[in-house]
């Protein structure tokens, strides 16, 4: 049992917030980030060369963009500054820059500006950096948790190196913790050992996210006044009072989750797909984000080899609409394993490709008189609708008549798969191409 007084010491001492207290002020330190920060990779061979280039950090949060960034200005000894884009503004963007080209006259070396999460400019705003960038007045550092490809302007990325890093692993985080702990014993702050099971949620909870874990660590030594005590899981998950989800619906994750998911499907991977989708929902991911990305395999992956597929999608969205969570989930499951296990053909999605191209190759092709109403006696002057065939006044329902510009030699647009109700589509078109052929023989004849 420890003194009365060590809560209230545990609660003010100055070590806390563990995150920012114990981030790492040496690249050899920063765990998990080997592919970047080993000898000869490229965060260390600026740091050995001394030569610092603009770059764009994206990761995931809490895998040590920040920490990475500042570690690089620090240690090459550039003159820097740091601002963060969720509330600077475009005058105080100017200004900076301003006094950045300025000072690299002055200094005879660029300025390093650090922006942290660099995606919440707009283009405007990221604009105002691209002449300085290209100048070399300034150094730009940026940081983002979400792909630079979707957020930031391709003019900015061309003159940036994209340095992608790697959500943390439990080995990272098991050897954060262990550095965590020997800090707050080295500060004489006392902390509960945890059971098997909270370590482990601990770690869930973390999601390869640094400062979730020590967040974690903090908020268990802050309540805890007992070292000999073995803390549970259930007393941690109290405490954390949210479950471990490790998914960012504002981030990346968001785009490789649904890719997952969608080529499951596709793929008629029934557990895969119910997986990607459950991790989607459980993370708190907007139902209908999902379920207008079924609508679209419907179309896609599916099309006519199951007309259904679209009905259900329409239907599991009217349905979730109605109800909505968490009543209505289950129709997300519902259209998800109507998909995966529905035949598939991409006929549709080809024929969409393919007409492009006809269009694309055929802009301006005029419509066949035959097809034209003589609605005035100009267009009846030219043989407007004189060779037009109606169909119902044949017993085939079809004529000899072609109704594609004659300039037009390609065909089969469409091409029907082998599975399900395409394969009924196939027969139908092949009865009206036999049918077509037969009357076209009999007119020459």
């Amino acid at each position: 049992m420890t003194d009365t007084n060590s809560k209230p010491e545990n609660q003010s001492t100055p070590l806390f917030p563990l995150a920012d207290r114990l981030r790492p002020t040496r690249i050899e330190d920063v765990f998990g980030q080997s592919h970047l920060t080993a000898r000869g990779m490229a965060l260390a061979h600026m740091v050995e060369r001394r030569r610092l280039s603009s770059a764009i950090l994206w990761g995931p949060p809490g895998s040590g963009k920040t920490t990475l960034s500042r570690i690089l200005a620090s240690s090459l000894g550039y003159h820097s500054l740091e601002f963060s884009a969720t509330i600077a503004k475009i005058a105080e963007i100017r200004t900076v820059m301003q006094e950045a080209e300025a000072a690299r006259h002055q200094l005879g070396q660029p300025i390093v500006v650090f922006v942290d999460e660099i995606h919440h400019f707009n283009k405007h705003m990221q604009d105002a950096f691209l002449p300085f960038v290209e100048k070399g007045d300034i150094i730009l550092l940026g940081t983002t948790t979400e792909n630079p490809a979707f957020k930031l302007n391709r003019a900015l990325i061309s003159r940036m190196q994209i340095l992608e890093l790697n959500p943390l692993q439990d080995k990272d985080l098991e050897q954060i913790l262990t550095r965590a702990k020997q800090i707050l014993v080295q500060n004489k702050i006392s902390f509960p050992q945890l059971s098997d099971r909270a370590h482990s949620l601990l770690l869930r909870y973390s999601a390869g996210d640094a400062r979730r874990l020590l967040n974690g660590l903090e908020m268990i030594t802050r309540v805890s006044t007992e070292t000999d005590a073995v803390f549970s899981a259930e007393a941690l998950a109290s405490i954390l009072q949210r479950s471990s989800r490790g998914y960012d619906r504002t981030g990346d994750d968001r785009y490789q989750l649904i890719s997952a998911f969608h080529k499951s499907v596709r793929n008629s991977d029934m557990d895969a797909s119910l997986y990607w989708l459950s991790r989607m929902v459980s993370g708190g991911e907007d139902p209908l984000f999902l379920l207008r990305r079924m609508i679209r395999i419907a179309g896609e992956d599916i099309g006519l080899a199951d007309p259904q597929a679209l009905r259900i999608c329409l239907d599991a969205r009217k349905a979730y609409d109605t109800l909505g969570s968490p009543e209505g989930d289950i129709f997300l499951t519902m259209a998800t394993v109507y998909l995966a296990s529905a035949p598939k053909s991409n006929a549709l999605y080809q024929t969409e490709k393919r007409m492009k191209k006809i269009v694309e190759k055929y802009p301006r092709e005029p419509v066949p008189l035959r097809l034209i109403n003589p609605s005035h006696f100009l267009a009846s002057q030219k043989g407007a609708g004189r060779e037009y065939l109606y169909a119902h006044d044949y017993d085939e329902k079809t004529t000899p008549m072609t109704t594609l510009p004659d300039s037009i030699r390609e065909s089969l647009f469409y091409i029907p798969g082998k599975l399900g109700f395409e394969r009924t589509i196939q027969e139908r078109l092949s009865f009206w191409k036999k049918n077509k052929k037969a009357m076209r023989n009999k007119k020459k004849s």
